[in-house]
Protein backbone atom coordinates (compact mmCIF):
# COMPACT_ATOMS: atom_id res chain seq x y z
CA UNK A 1 0.00 0.00 0.00
CA UNK A 2 1.08 3.22 -1.01
CA UNK A 3 1.45 6.24 1.65
CA UNK A 4 1.68 9.59 1.73
CA UNK A 5 0.77 9.72 -1.82
CA UNK A 6 -2.29 9.56 -3.75
CA UNK A 7 -0.79 8.88 -7.10
CA UNK A 8 1.81 6.11 -8.07
CA UNK A 9 4.40 7.89 -10.24
CA UNK A 10 5.09 5.76 -13.14
CA UNK A 11 6.79 7.73 -15.14
CA UNK A 12 10.32 6.16 -14.15
CA UNK A 13 9.00 3.18 -16.10
CA UNK A 14 9.02 5.12 -18.96
CA UNK A 15 4.88 4.90 -18.94
CA UNK A 16 3.53 8.92 -18.45
CA UNK A 17 -0.47 9.29 -19.04
CA UNK A 18 0.45 11.76 -21.04
CA UNK A 19 1.97 9.89 -23.49
CA UNK A 20 -1.46 8.04 -24.81
CA UNK A 21 -2.61 11.93 -25.44
CA UNK A 22 0.83 13.49 -27.82
CA UNK A 23 0.37 9.90 -29.66
CA UNK A 24 1.84 11.26 -33.51
CA UNK A 25 1.82 9.34 -36.47
CA UNK A 26 4.51 8.06 -37.96
CA UNK A 27 6.03 10.02 -40.27
CA UNK A 28 6.27 9.25 -44.07
CA UNK A 29 9.13 7.54 -45.62
CA UNK A 30 9.88 6.14 -42.45
CA UNK A 31 8.36 2.32 -41.35
CA UNK A 32 7.72 1.38 -37.89
CA UNK A 33 10.02 -1.87 -36.14
CA UNK A 34 8.44 -5.06 -36.49
CA UNK A 35 8.67 -7.98 -34.32
CA UNK A 36 10.01 -9.71 -36.81
CA UNK A 37 12.87 -8.07 -36.40
CA UNK A 38 13.46 -8.85 -32.95
CA UNK A 39 12.83 -12.39 -33.43
CA UNK A 40 15.19 -12.80 -36.50
CA UNK A 41 18.00 -11.35 -34.05
CA UNK A 42 17.14 -13.13 -31.40
CA UNK A 43 17.74 -15.68 -33.14
CA UNK A 44 20.94 -14.78 -34.62
CA UNK A 45 21.81 -14.19 -31.40
CA UNK A 46 21.37 -17.90 -29.94
CA UNK A 47 23.12 -19.06 -33.22
CA UNK A 48 26.09 -16.95 -32.66
CA UNK A 49 26.12 -18.19 -28.53
CA UNK A 50 25.36 -21.97 -29.80
CA UNK A 51 28.19 -22.04 -32.16
CA UNK A 52 30.58 -20.51 -29.89
CA UNK A 53 30.06 -22.71 -27.29
CA UNK A 54 30.37 -25.31 -29.46
CA UNK A 55 33.95 -24.13 -30.52
CA UNK A 56 34.97 -23.58 -26.78
CA UNK A 57 33.82 -27.38 -25.95
CA UNK A 58 35.78 -29.04 -29.06
CA UNK A 59 38.73 -26.38 -29.63
CA UNK A 60 40.53 -26.74 -26.63
CA UNK A 61 40.18 -30.55 -26.31
CA UNK A 62 40.57 -31.10 -30.01
CA UNK A 63 43.89 -29.59 -29.62
CA UNK A 64 45.30 -30.76 -26.13
CA UNK A 65 44.92 -34.45 -27.44
CA UNK A 66 46.57 -33.30 -30.94
CA UNK A 67 48.96 -31.46 -29.66
CA UNK A 68 49.76 -33.55 -27.34
CA UNK A 69 49.98 -36.95 -29.46
CA UNK A 70 51.63 -35.70 -32.43
CA UNK A 71 53.23 -32.66 -31.56
CA UNK A 72 54.61 -32.61 -28.61
CA UNK A 73 55.36 -36.51 -28.44
CA UNK A 74 55.36 -37.34 -32.04
CA UNK A 75 57.51 -34.89 -33.86
CA UNK A 76 59.54 -33.23 -30.59
CA UNK A 77 59.76 -36.47 -28.88
CA UNK A 78 59.02 -35.26 -25.43
CA UNK A 79 58.33 -37.09 -22.64
CA UNK A 80 54.69 -38.20 -21.57
CA UNK A 81 54.90 -35.85 -18.49
CA UNK A 82 56.18 -32.77 -20.47
CA UNK A 83 53.79 -33.15 -23.29
CA UNK A 84 50.98 -32.91 -21.16
CA UNK A 85 52.07 -29.34 -19.15
CA UNK A 86 52.77 -27.71 -22.93
CA UNK A 87 49.85 -29.25 -24.48
CA UNK A 88 47.56 -27.55 -21.38
CA UNK A 89 49.21 -24.25 -22.49
CA UNK A 90 48.11 -25.13 -25.96
CA UNK A 91 44.55 -25.33 -24.73
CA UNK A 92 44.49 -22.31 -22.28
CA UNK A 93 45.80 -20.08 -25.43
CA UNK A 94 42.91 -21.62 -27.04
CA UNK A 95 40.12 -20.90 -25.08
CA UNK A 96 41.30 -17.20 -25.02
CA UNK A 97 41.76 -17.55 -28.50
CA UNK A 98 37.82 -18.83 -28.50
CA UNK A 99 36.83 -16.04 -25.84
CA UNK A 100 38.63 -13.40 -27.87
CA UNK A 101 36.93 -14.40 -31.15
CA UNK A 102 33.61 -14.33 -29.29
CA UNK A 103 33.48 -10.79 -28.04
CA UNK A 104 34.96 -9.45 -31.54
CA UNK A 105 32.07 -10.83 -32.83
CA UNK A 106 29.33 -10.06 -30.32
CA UNK A 107 31.21 -6.72 -30.53
CA UNK A 108 30.02 -6.04 -34.11
CA UNK A 109 26.62 -7.77 -34.29
CA UNK A 110 25.79 -5.66 -31.60
CA UNK A 111 27.33 -2.35 -33.27
CA UNK A 112 25.41 -3.71 -36.93
CA UNK A 113 22.06 -4.22 -35.17
CA UNK A 114 22.47 -0.72 -33.34
CA UNK A 115 23.20 1.11 -36.60
CA UNK A 116 20.26 -0.90 -38.20
CA UNK A 117 17.64 0.21 -35.53
CA UNK A 118 18.88 3.82 -35.73
CA UNK A 119 18.29 3.99 -39.49
CA UNK A 120 14.60 2.84 -38.90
Amino acid sequence: MLRGKSRLNVEWLGYSPGLLLDYKTPQMGRTQRSPGRNESSLASTLKTLLFFTALMITVPIGLYFTSKSYVFEGAFGMSNRDSYFYAAIVAVVAVHVVLALFVYVAWNEGSRQWREGKQD
